[in-house]
């Protein structure tokens, strides 16, 4: 700020309240918008008898709006104070708390004041209205609710970060909660006892003690303990998977200690429990949470006994889970848990939930009995389960233990046939309960009985068939569909003449039920149709006659192609009909709805059709007419297709395949439609048009239309430069089948003409593009590679070089097989050197496919072509490019098999020096080598440079790495293939008696191996025993055989 005249001298004194700035008498130069400041105005009133009072111009802008609560302006109260005081105080704190409270207060009188007369006589009609007088107590009620909401909240205002700002408190928690703005938001941050964690916002409510600075002097010993705990949950919940197994480790080293003043056992299991049922845990952490707490209760054993009931309150909600592996995690625990605390003390735990009043309970309590009988076995549960199930407390005891045997039926399968009849017997009672539910659960578990014991078992359902055909007639919706359920699974398991008298009984009361609108009703009626058609004691005609016009004019409708649930169901039960009436009859119904305005009818109608002729591919025999409507009415889906569907043009195109060369009359047609369609401004039916050619090329391959083939490729060919990769993608897809099927010298473009015109593609990064584009040059290279000049075959490999980094595999192994096809057209040299480079790079993925491609380069241009170079290479002392040359050995030795014989002699010297080096990785690769290189020369006699191989791997059996280790195993595994069990044997004898046990542990655990592998082959090595008594150890027979 500049000063004109004397100096002024300036004060700032700092306190709780605020800041006192003492402002001297000073002249300034005129501020912009010629607005006057009150300490301005503050400075010419103190100092008036040194400077005159300046005239400022005043302008619209000295003139505030706003007045504050006593009606002053801002420039009043300047005048005030400069008046009273020489010294202004502002206090910004206040101002900042005030802030939020009047806005919130401001909105909230805004929204809820009253309206007045003349309002209301503006909104309503002023006649025909009349005043009323509020009731008693109206008005305090009003000022209640109005008190409530004006409750001040306070808003939060931006604060500057402090430094100190890794030691997590409360207040960190809750501004990240209210910056972040979410519940899952989440900070690295650093504690002293934990480390740097991820933490979030919810961690801080349940480990909160762990942020509370706490001398452990002060705490008692039961306290310290907790907080290591609560430490190694955090750690296992947020950890990296090195911290949370060494702190799973530690929790079980916890509850395993014996103490007689804390309870470790329950200071662990009372802090995993609540944390496993927090709601915002994530997957994957309540996934590490339950397998620790596995591994804590197969530690533990029967200790865990009072603590049963708070784990079955976490577990078991797992058994309902959507998630599949959480159920089987679920089902894990419970069957460890019953298996440490025994079978009573589990029934003893659970009992009190059987008859539960929530259903949620009740179900979840059935599930877990299911997984008791799994592990403890049927027969240990079936006196409770009969003494549940005839319960007379009341019915949700009874509704609880048929649902048992229900669940034990569906996890058990055809386990349960040896306990097939005790447990019908044991529920057969409930089809006659007064309760309706238990009548329902008592069919549903039958039938789940009946499914799992398909197809055996009818002879225990025979008491109870005359009680569910009883309950078929006599009741409706929801009783009704679950005992054409029960009646549907019994069909499967009875002899034909009774199926046959059942089908013919029930089929009327299926087919009144065709119309109904319950949905699982219309589930359960295709279920059981499916089992009806399927017999075959059931003629063709009664079929025809009595399923199909009502199966087609109720079920299939737009309207059930709404609900997915029932879409497939429907699709499924046209597919089996089909099987039996044949294919003409389903598809004289399916082509009409070709048509419909639905579209989601329509695509319903196409997939069903594509089902039904998958299975007569050789046998189809469609009359002229209905084949050119089938046609028709499939090109009308194609263009008409609205919501992009892709799954569209493989019905289509698998439909066209199915017809095979009856649909060359309609090719012309389809012709005239994809190009039209690639000519069209939508990207998506450009997509569409180049994916349908793809799948009929080889229609038109095999109807002999090639000219039609090759005017397509040229089309294709001029729209090469698509600006979308999607679309580009699938025309490099469409171009793949056309050079795959077209003969070479009929192909237009020419090879020639087509290879340097897809070169530039090569660097569009686009998966699609990248996969299309590399597998069609591979295919010109592989076919017509004598075509491309050398020089741009060249240019494509250096191209192809980035390729080997993508990160998806289908692209790196179509690159390798493509310098594979390459190096087999212009020789492998050229090729060889660009590969051999990227040898030397560091990023190891890309190290790997180059090895493979050599490898590929090696079994094409045979191994002499390639091994010099590769020997050669293996000089230079670079770890990488060493370790890429021996994993190139291992693929190569892998790829061309009894070849290698002929070069074992001429790699057995770098082998040695490989099995020596002192890096693992090193002795590793070469050990895949040789594993690779054994299995290659089984059987030709070269065992001596075998032998002389296995001398320097042998001694690689006592390495601690996990990774050397498993390679030298499975090379000594090759050396018992290529070599025999007995030289493998006599290696062993040295060390399976040795005094030391590491050494001995290693050697068994080979000779195990060998014993597993060639048991029979190894009696003639055995040593010869002694005799021994009147016992003779001597087989001469084995003799006489040797």
């Amino acid at each position: 700020m500049e000063l004109n005249g004397e100096a002024s001298t300036k004060k700032r004194e700092s306190d709780k309240e605020g800041e006192e700035i003492a402002i001297g008498t000073v002249k300034r130069r005129k501020k912009r918008w010629d607005m006057v400041s009150c300490g301005d105005k503050l400075s010419n009133t103190d100092d008036n008898k040194k400077v005159d009072d300046q005239q400022y111009m005043k302008s619209r802008w000295d003139y505030s709006h706003d007045s504050t609560e006593d009606g002053k302006t801002e420039a009043d109260i300047c005048d005030l104070q400069a008046g009273t005081s020489k010294r202004v105080t502002i206090d910004r704190d206040n101002d900042t708390k005030d802030l939020g409270k009047k806005i919130n207060t401001h909105s909230i009188d805004n929204e809820f004041r009253e309206y007045t007369d003349e309002e209301l006589n503006e909104i309503l009609p002023v006649d025909g209205y009349e005043v009323l007088e509020p009731p008693e107590g109206y008005e305090e009620m009003r000022k209640n609710l109005r008190s409530k909401l004006r409750t001040e909240v306070e808003m939060e205002l931006y604060e500057i970060p402090t430094e100190e700002g890794k030691e997590v408190t409360n207040t960190d928690f809750n501004n990240n909660e209210t910056t972040e703005g979410s519940v899952n938001a989440s900070r690295v941050v650093y504690h002293d006892e934990l480390g740097e964690l991820t933490l979030k916002v919810d961690d801080y409510q349940f480990f909160g003690k762990l942020f509370v600075n706490v001398s452990e002097e002060d705490l008692s010993s039961e306290e310290v303990k907790e907080r290591e705990v609560l430490s190694l949950l955090l750690k296992i919940k947020n950890g990296t998977p090195q911290i949370r197994k060494k702190s799973s480790k530690q929790l079980i080293e916890i509850s395993i200690q014996k103490d007689s003043e804390i309870d470790y056992i329950g200071l662990v299991l009372n802090n995993i429990l609540p944390l496993m049922m927090q709601s915002t845990l994530e997957e994957h952490e309540r996934h590490v949470l339950v397998k620790t707490m596995d591994k804590l209760l197969q530690r533990l054993g029967e200790k865990v006994r009072p603590f049963v009931h708070k784990i079955l309150v976490v577990i078991e909600p797992m058994l309902i889970d959507q998630d599949y592996y959480a159920r089987m995690e679920g089902r894990e625990i419970i069957s460890n848990l019953s298996k440490a605390v025994g079978l009573a003390t589990m029934i003893a735990t659970m009992r009190p939930d059987i008859d539960h009043p929530d259903e949620y309970v009740r179900n979840t309590t059935a599930r877990a009995f299911a997984v008791l009988a799994s592990s403890l076995g049927i027969p240990s549960l079936v006196m409770f389960l009969q003494a549940v199930c005839q319960s007379k407390k009341n019915w949700q005891a009874r509704h609880t233990g048929i649902k048992i045997v229900q669940q034990i039926a569906i996890l058990m399968g055809s386990s349960i046939l040896p306990h097939l009849k005790n447990l019908v017997h044991i529920i057969s009672h409930g089809l006659n309960d007064e309760n309706q539910k238990i009548r329902i659960m008592t069919a549903l578990a039958i039938s789940a009985l009946a499914e799992a014991s398909s197809p055996y078992g009818i002879e225990a359902f025979e008491p109870v068939l005359s009680h569910i055909w009883k309950g078929i007639t006599e009741y409706r919706s929801k009783g009704l569909s679950s005992y054409l359920k029960t009646m549907g699974n019994l069909l499967s398991i009875m002899n034909k003449e009774q199926a046959a008298y059942y089908i013919h009984q029930i089929s009327p009361i299926l087919i009144r039920e065709f119309g109904s609108q319950e949905e699982e009703m219309r589930k359960v009626v295709l279920r059981v149709t499916e089992e009806c058609v399927l017999s075959d004691e059931i003629t063709l005609e009664y079929i025809k006659n009595t399923y199909l016009v009502p199966f087609f004019g109720q079920f299939w409708t737009p309207r059930n192609s709404m609900d997915k649930k029932v879409y497939k169901q429907i699709i499924n039960t046209t597919h089996v009909i089909s099987k039996r009436v044949g294919t003409e009859p389903i598809i004289e119904n399916l082509v009409l709805f070709l048509r419909d305005s639905s579209e989601t009818f329509r695509r319903m109608t196409l997939e069903a059709i594509r089902k039904v002729l998958s299975d007569r591919k050789t046998t189809l025999t469609l009359e002229q007419k209905l084949e050119k409507l089938l046609v028709d009415g499939i090109l009308y889906i194609f263009q008409e297709n609205v919501n992009d569907d892709d799954k569209i043009v493989d019905d289509v195109g698998e439909i066209l395949r199915t017809l095979g060369k009856r649909s060359k009359q309609y090719l012309s047609q389809i012709s005239s439609i994809i190009r039209w369609r690639l000519n069209t401004p939508s990207p998506k039916m450009r997509q569409m048009a180049a994916d349908l050619i793809s799948k009929v090329i080889k229609v038109m391959k095999e109807c002999g239309e090639e000219q039609m083939i090759a005017h397509i490729g040229l089309f294709l060919y001029e729209y090469l430069g698509e600006e979308y990769p999607e679309v580009l993608g699938s025309i490099l897809g469409a171009l793949k089948e056309i050079v795959s099927e077209i003969e070479l010298d009929k192909m237009t473009p020419p090879i020639k003409d087509l290879v340097p015109r897809l070169t530039p593609i090569l660097k569009n990064r686009h998966v699609k593009v990248q996969e299309n584009i590399i597998e069609l040059i591979g295919l010109c290279a592989k076919r017509g590679g004598d075509m491309v000049s050398p020089k741009e075959w060249d240019r494509i490999c250096f191209d192809l070089l980035d390729s080997l980094k993508s990160n998806k595999k289908s692209i790196r192994r179509s690159s390798v097989k493509t310098f594979g096809y390459i190096s087999k057209t212009i020789g492998p040299q050229d090729v060889l050197v660009t590969l051999l480079n990227n040898l030397r790079v560091q990023e190891r993925q890309l190290r790997v496919c180059t090895t493979v491609a050599i490898a590929i380069i090696s079994e094409n241009c045979m191994p002499y072509t390639v091994l010099p170079a590769l020997m050669n290479e293996y000089k230079i002392p670079d770890l990488n490019v060493q370790n890429g040359v021996l994993k190139t050995l291992s693929f190569m030795f892998e790829y061309i098999g009894m070849m290698s014989k002929d070069y074992i002699y001429a790699i057995t010297p770098l082998l040695e020096v490989a099995l020596t080096d002192r890096d693992q990785v090193h002795r590793q690769t070469a050990a895949w080598a040789c594993k690779h290189l054994a299995l290659g020369v089984v059987g030709t006699g070269r065992n001596d440079a075998l032998i002389h191989l296995l001398n320097y791997l042998w001694p690689n059996i006592f390495e601690s790495s996990p990774h050397l280790i498993q390679a030298v195993l499975e090379a000594i595994d090759a050396f018992r293939v290529s070599l025999g069990p007995g030289t493998i044997l006599h290696y062993l004898f040295q060390g399976l008696f040795h005094p030391a046990k590491k050494v001995r542990s290693v050697y068994w655990r080979i000779y195990n191996n060998l014993y597993i592998s060639s048991q029979d082959a190894l009696v003639p090595y055995f040593p010869v025993l002694p005799n021994q008594d009147n016992r003779n150890f001597r087989m001469r027979e084995l003799y006489y055989t040797i």
